[in-house]
């Protein structure tokens, strides 16, 4: 069975998946939380902006995980996929010490009528569940 997410995007990468020019969402991390190990092909996605709705749905078509990442490595990710990741400098300076990652191609991206959620904690990343899903879920 399929998983649900809500994607939480600062503007101008949610802009980008809006009009396609951005195909592969990237999270890397220091520790293991989601949406490392925890998603999937066909796993449903909620896009909401940092600090507005939730505006948008989409698909995971394809996942790529990474674990015991050195910087090394982490160039070559971005040499391999930043033109589909679209992320800038300061990004990948900010991951440079991250040792987990998860690339996700994305698919099926429309946008939806603006949905406001009483989320008020930092989670940039939340796997839903049937009883904690900001009402995404419901009906």
């Amino acid at each position: 069975m399929a998983n649900s997410h809500l994607v939480i995007l600062k503007r101008p990468y949610l802009d980008a998946i809006l009009t396609g020019r951005k195909t592969v969402e990237s999270r890397f991390m220091r520790t293991s939380r989601a949406p490392f190990g925890k998603i999937s092909p066909g796993d449903q996605l909620f896009f909401k902006i940092t600090s507005g709705p939730v505006c948008a749905t989409g698909r995971v078509q394809k996942v790529m995980s990474f674990d015991n990442l050195t910087p090394k490595r982490l160039q070559q990710i971005r040499r391999t996929y930043n033109d589909q990741i679209i992320a800038n400098e300061q990004y990948w300076t900010d991951k440079s010490n991250c040792k987990r990652g998860v690339l996700i191609w994305l698919e099926h991206i429309k946008t939806i009528e603006p949905l406001w959620i009483d989320k008020k904690d930092w989670r940039a990343w939340v796997v839903l569940t049937s009883q904690s899903n900001f009402g995404l879920l419901d009906g």
